[in-house]
């Protein structure tokens, strides 16, 4: 039993000292005034499988890494991509570097070019391997700004610069994104229908306007900060109950006699803000410019949501003057519908997620 023990460990002692114990990768990226430059580090055992050398060890040797250096800058040309504001970039890579210590190799890189507003970087180095991932780092004039990880599926991360260009950027990427964001959203766009139903005046719909955007302005801050953020398995069934909650409301206003429209929309606005901000944690937020991206994602969702508040408030308007009885039957159709959604939402969410 001795010797059988003795034999395997001699068999762990004897193991090749190149198994792949860290499929990792290291790229470095630095904006700079009139360049963006930088270095990858790439593990041997991946260069030498994919490229089909054997064994990969060879390439800590300073002439054997020169002489692969064409066949791995020619693979790193379909797997990894720089863009400067959605222009990709050719890069010069300089004189490749062994590295021992790290069993890999490291190249560096530079392009000429005005500093740019965005850096957009793709990366899926080595899709053999399932389980690789890529370490990334972007510096700005030699301070680190952000850092990521590619792994899998996730392959893209966009870098927004710390100057007036780049918050320009932010804008123009998530006031869209807010605006697209609501215009698809189904729930937010049927629970302001079900707020503008029963009509009234410009006023009143823009009390109720008002106290929407504020409760999910709160909200959402909260949630885009970390500082409050509920999981999507509460948020998705509780919208659907705001969405009920309203068309209910809308067929009890007669009994009650006062509108409290602009309280309900306060009151479930917190409520969507969360919905809102599981949609921006998906989308990426840039953590350099926290503050614009969360602020224009909201102003997006704003015009969005004055778009569908001025196009149903404008068509109901038109019924409630011509005829106040339509008015009084589109209302009251209209409110069950809200209410038959709502609830088949509450159910989707509750239970078939």
């Amino acid at each position: 039993m001795r010797a059988v023990l003795l034999v395997f460990a001699l068999g762990l002692v004897a193991s090749p000292v190149f198994a792949h114990p860290a499929p990792f990768s290291y790229l470095d990226v630095r904006i700079q005034p009139t360049a963006v430059s930088g270095s990858i580090v790439l593990h041997v055992i991946d260069i030498g499988h994919d490229l089909a050398i054997a064994p990969p060890e060879r390439l800590l040797d300073p002439a054997a890494a020169a002489a692969a250096q064409d066949r791995i800058a020619a693979l790193l040309v379909s797997r990894l991509h720089i863009s400067a504001d959605g222009r990709e970039l050719t890069p010069t890579w300089g004189d490749i570097e062994p590295l021992p210590e790290r069993q890999g190799v490291r190249l560096a890189f530079q392009v000429s070019t005005p500093r740019p507003a965005t850096v957009t970087v793709r990366a899926r180095l080595f899709p053999y391997d399932p389980n690789h991932q890529t370490f990334l780092n972007i510096y700005e004039d030699d301070r680190l700004r952000q850092q990521a990880i590619f792994g899998g599926n996730d392959s893209e991360r966009i870098y927004y610069a710390g100057t007036v260009q780049g918050a320009l950027a932010v804008v123009r990427t998530f006031v869209p994104a807010g605006i697209h964001h609501i215009l698809i959203g189904p729930d937010h766009i049927l629970f302001l229908v079900g707020l503008l139903l029963l009509g009234g005046g410009w006023w009143s719909l823009l009390r109720i306007v008002t106290a929407f955007t504020v409760g999910h302005s709160i909200t959402l801050s909260l949630a885009a900060l970390g500082i409050l953020t509920p999981p999507p398995r509460i948020i998705d069934p509780a919208i659907a109950l705001s969405i009920i909650f309203v068309g209910a409301d809308n067929l009890l206003v007669g009994e009650r006699g006062r509108d409290v429209r602009p309280w309900i929309a306060l009151a479930f606005g917190f409520v969507h803000g969360f919905g809102f901000a599981n949609v921006l944690r998906q989308f990426g937020l840039p953590r350099e410019a926290l503050g614009w991206s969360l602020f224009s994602f909201n102003v997006g969702v704003e015009i969005g949501q004055v778009l569908i508040v001025a196009a149903i408030a404008g068509a109901l308007a038109l019924v409630w003057r011509r005829n106040q009885a339509v008015g009084h039957r589109v209302a009251y159709a209209g409110s069950i519908l809200v209410m038959v959604a709502g609830a088949y939402w509450f159910v989707e969410r509750v239970f078939f997620v």
